[in-house]
């Protein structure tokens, strides 16, 4: 087996943890003399890992952003840092093709229609496969491989056939859909074997996890218990050939929500800087000093449902339930995805819609939406979130939306209301937000009113509850928690049987008194693992901004 080589030294390194993601943890940054910088990206995912990464004799691997570029591996504050180089047609296919045209929109509900193309899927499977192979080749025997999001759903499955050796977690950081939309991809049954490649899924939502435990059911007829799925050996011929294991062996493999989170004591520390604090005051000074500042952040996507925000607010406006003079909209929609045309068309929309009510409800001393269409620093946004007394999420279908728990983390001052809509993750630990309907403009406007009514007494009541959640239960949490989950998982059932090997496999001779028992926890808030996989096809969901946002999971 090849392995990976230290170009300053010759020496060939192999690591107990690798990490697999589409981008790299640290972001390229040419400067003006043409030497390149490597800057370490502000994402939830690289501070969630960063401390297992300096335990840990630990690599990452993944795409550096630009089209042909042949970077060779090097070090990074202690993490052996492996680029994949993707050419321009597998961006346009792979990346803003299968992944972003077809797999995006149909893990969103069908918000906008999914395309699907064969070449598409070909350049998936090709760019996974890269993947899969940069990772059996710098694992050592036995290591941790945690692979992540939708962009790389076969490589769990990949690396199980040529690394059965492996601990494999994956964990997706977007919705997955109910069964009836999930059945209209032409490789539904690849992407889930794909998936069971690993040792232990990580989902958002409880409902997401029982979403794919049901796809796993109609498509396979695989045996299910809770949170347990047992894939046949003997699903793969060739393997069950070489595994000598006895018909109906099976490998367990875990499904369950493991609700991400945020890095919240660095944005509290932010907060509560001098400096973030005067830029606050000077953001209300700047919009004039309404009595209410209502504060929207997303990345331009479809589904944000930053229009509907917008009919709400215009419509209050028009209404005159609302007014310029005492009430002004901040919408951050930073870049995303710029060369697909269905962003492009939202973008158009969403310019002319704001064009259009500052139009008809603006003054020559007030303007009823400061519209801001690029990224700013999270000192900024930090600022903004302590300027702002409502904030707005009201998206139509979000595996998390990390914004309402920056907002959260960032009030020290336990004040200002959160507008958060049933349809993100968030919304399942942030009971004490208003939470609301998107989709229901009435009910909009009725939430957006009752937060800038609220009486100061109830906005610290439910802010510190709040904050309690979100401080309690932050990233570094997640990340131990999915983890430690992964390694209990294996050696759980590796006393479960004497024939359990490195991958997980059971004789499915072997009396179980309860196959789920190593794997099983309390229902438990962000952060910690949720264990059953209820049906919840009739709630929310079930059917379901800074640098680089384009990438950062969660939101």
């Amino acid at each position: 087996m090849s392995q990976e080589t230290d170009a300053s030294n010759g020496e060939t390194r192999q690591f107990d943890f690798v990490v697999v993601a589409n981008r790299l943890p640290v972001d390229r940054v040419p400067s003006e003399d043409g030497e390149v910088q490597w800057r370490t990206s502000p994402g939830g995912l690289v501070t969630a890992l960063d401390p297992v990464m300096a335990k840990a004799n630990g690599a990452w691997i993944g795409w550096a952003g630009g089209p042909d570029l042949d970077i060779e591996p090097f070090e990074n504050h202690g993490t052996w840092i492996v680029p994949i180089p993707l050419s321009e047609q597998e961006i346009e296919e792979y990346y803003e093709g299968f992944s972003n045209d077809t797999l995006w929109p149909l893990y969103h509900d069908v918000i906008a229609p999914p395309s699907y193309h064969r070449e598409w899927w070909e350049a998936y499977v090709k760019v996974n496969q890269r993947f899969a192979d940069a990772a059996a080749r710098l694992a050592e025997r036995g290591a941790t491989v945690w692979v992540h999001d939708y962009q790389l759903q076969l490589v769990p499955g990949m690396l199980r056939e040529v690394r059965p050796d492996l601990v494999i977690g994956f964990f997706n950081h977007i919705p997955f859909p109910a069964y009836g939309l999930f059945s209209q991809l032409p490789w539904r049954t690849q992407i889930i074997e794909g998936l069971l490649g690993a040792d232990v899924l990580g989902f958002q939502r409880v409902a997401d996890a029982g979403n794919f435990t049901r796809a796993v059911r109609r498509l396979l007829s695989y045996e299910t218990k809770g949170s347990s799925i047992f894939r046949p050996l003997d699903a793969n011929p060739e393997r069950r050939a070489r595994s000598n294991k006895p018909v109906g062996a099976t490998r367990q493999v875990i499904a369950k929500a493991y609700p991400i989170s945020i890095d919240s004591e660095s944005y509290e520390v932010l907060a509560r800087r001098p400096d973030v604090q005067a830029r606050a005051k000077e953001i209300r000074e700047e919009l004039g000093n309404p009595k209410t500042i209502l504060f929207g952040v997303d990345r331009l996507d479809y589904t944000k449902g930053i229009m509907h925000r917008l009919k709400a607010y215009g419509e209050l406006l028009a209404e005159g339930r609302l007014n310029v003079e005492d009430v002004t909209l901040v919408q951050v929609a930073s870049p995303s995805r710029e060369r697909v045309e269905t962003y492009k068309a939202l973008r158009d929309e969403i310019e002319l819609t704001v064009g259009r009510i500052n139009g008809d409800y603006g003054s020559i001393g007030h303007t009823a939406i400061n519209y801001l269409h690029h990224g700013y620093p999270r000192e900024e946004m930090v600022a903004l979130y302590l300027a702002a007394d409502v904030v707005l999420v009201t998206a139509l279908r979000d595996g998390m939306n990390l914004v309402a728990k920056e907002y959260v983390a960032c009030r020290f001052d336990n004040d200002g209301v959160l507008v958060l809509s049933e349809f993100a993750g968030a919304s399942d630990d942030l009971k004490q937000a208003l939470l609301i309907n998107p989709h229901d403009i009435e009910g909009t406007k009725d939430a957006i009113m009752r937060a800038i009514e609220m009486p100061k007494s109830e906005r610290s009541r439910r802010m510190r509850s709040l904050r309690k959640r979100v401080l309690e239960n932050d990233v570094v949490k997640w990340s131990e928690t999915f983890l430690d989950a992964l390694q209990k998982g294996y050696d759980g059932k590796a006393r479960q049987s004497s024939e359990v090997g490195p991958t997980g496999i059971q004789n499915a001779d072997v009396s179980l008194d309860d196959p789920d028992a190593a794997f099983r926890s309390e229902v438990a808030p962000v952060g910690e693992a949720v264990a059953d996989n209820v049906d919840t096809s009739g709630a929310p969901g079930a059917a379901e901004a800074g640098s680089r946002t384009d990438e950062e999971p969660g939101r």
